[in-house]
């Protein structure tokens, strides 16, 4: 970072950052934590919603991809149109539509329209996580941004340890309480609140640090110098800095394929892990479905604790190293949960697997911010998001398609690890060569 950079951005007092983090990030995470539930709960509520639509695992694995499909169509116009319109109204925006379209997903009665329903989910909540992303970037500058990412990142197992229990209590309580299946009700829950959020997000998120009534005058001028100092420097060192740009670059489509092996190690779990523990305990009956889904919550209650202990030691690291480590270990207990056959052991190695691929996350998204920054960033953060949601579609239906043609989900866990195995290679290959061009540890 060059002197002048780094003058500003040390005037900026460290409780003046605590100040911005409680206050941005709890808003920001509570929509994150809305919308990883709405995508994951077809996963909560597999083996009793296939039951009552005689749907097989590779339906239910099409019907959960089908949500990218929107996703990846739109990502890329929305963030866009947030940086037009500003996060508060355009997030606020996302979340009314796709909480209409989960509440209404509670009348589904067939493949047919649960296939829909997926799809216009995906077109509804499209761009809310690549518009955070680059929300957080016109807040942090990169000095703070690994403790920044880390504390939004941690609201995905945080999701699970709240998802898993609301979808057992209503897979055992719904039809009492709602008078409806369990797992609709799940639906009906969930897309209320998530426009309870979005009411919240619209009263009381800034769209910018000038915008904030609770940062006084000096404040909002030390962060505003020092992001516009950043923005400086990193368009002196080369960053892309347009719309065009950004679309057209090699170094943003590799880290898309990092992105995206990275996200395919995680989608398949998020979606099957309760069948999968259900199947390797050879559990039976209702009871299986509430104790498969509050298993299923352990490795995300892990993943938390990794988490939080890796952003700190992560932020001395480069971008690169901290992304790279605990993508191996996510890897590696892929690996384990492949070849064991222990229901105890299983869930062990899950929870090896989810810490390190999710301690990876917020790690990954440090690289793009060296080399992008304006048009540039918004285009090139949701280009990568974008891509990435590919696998959110390829990685579900392939898994329900392996399993159902096997009767396992042995191979489909293999596969899964040489994916994230190459995501790896292209990680180490161009995550270097960005962070030469950075010139400094970012």
């Amino acid at each position: 970072m060059d002197s002048t950079a780094a003058t500003t951005q040390d005037v900026v007092a460290p409780r003046t950052w605590r100040k911005v983090g409680f206050r941005i990030i709890p808003l920001v995470g509570l929509a994150y934590v809305a919308s990883y539930i709405d995508r994951a709960n077809v996963g909560y509520i597999a083996a009793p919603m296939s039951r009552d639509l005689h749907l097989t695992s590779g339906q239910i694995g099409l019907a959960a991809g089908l949500f990218f499909i929107g996703y990846i169509l739109v990502e890329v116009p929305s963030n866009m149109m947030l940086r037009r319109f500003g996060a508060r109204k355009w997030i606020a925006r996302i979340m009314i539509t796709w909480g209409l379209v989960t509440a209404a997903t509670a009348a589904v009665n067939s493949p047919a329209t649960l296939y829909l329903a997926r799809l216009l989910l995906g077109l509804a909540e499209a761009g809310l996580a690549a518009g955070i992303l680059l929300y957080l970037t016109l807040w942090f500058p990169r000095r703070q941004r690994s403790w920044a990412l880390s504390a939004f990142f941690l609201m995905t197992p945080v999701s699970s340890v709240i998802g898993s229990p609301l979808a057992a209590a209503l897979l055992a309580w719904g039809q009492n309480v709602f008078g409806i299946a369990g797992w609709r009700s799940l639906f009906l829950v969930e897309g209320v609140l998530t426009i309870v959020v979005s009411i919240l997000i619209l009263a009381f998120l800034p769209d910018r640090p000038a915008n904030a009534r609770w940062l006084d005058d000096r404040e909002k001028a030390a962060i505003e110098a020092t992001l516009a100092a950043e923005a400086d420097e990193h368009r002196a060192r080369g960053a892309l800095t347009g719309l065009r740009q950004a679309l057209t670059s090699g170094r943003v489509w590799l880290m898309a394929v990092t992105w995206f092996a990275i996200a395919f190690g995680l989608y398949p779990l998020q979606f099957f892990l309760p069948t999968m523990i259900r199947s390797i305990t050879h559990s039976i009956g209702k009871s299986g479905d509430v104790s498969s889904v509050l298993l299923s919550a352990i490795p995300y209650a892990v993943a938390v604790i990794a988490l939080l202990l890796w952003a700190r030691f992560a932020a001395r690291r480069t971008a690169v190293a901290a992304t790279a480590v605990p993508m191996t270990v996510g890897v590696a207990g892929l690996l384990l949960a492949t070849f064991t056959s222990s229901g105890t052991l299983f869930v062990v190695a899950v929870c090896v697997s989810v810490a390190g691929i999710m301690t990876a996350m917020p790690q990954f998204w440090r690289i793009p911010a060296i080399g992008l920054t304006g048009a540039a960033a918004a285009s090139g953060i949701a280009l990568i998001n974008s891509v990435s949601n590919v696998s959110g579609f390829v990685g579900p239906y392939f898994t329900g398609a392996i399993a159902s043609a096997t009767g396992s989900f042995t191979w489909a866990l293999l596969a899964i690890a040489i994916i994230m195995t190459a995501g790896l290679a292209v990680l180490l290959s161009v995550g270097r060569r960005m962070e030469r061009l950075d010139g400094s540890l970012s």
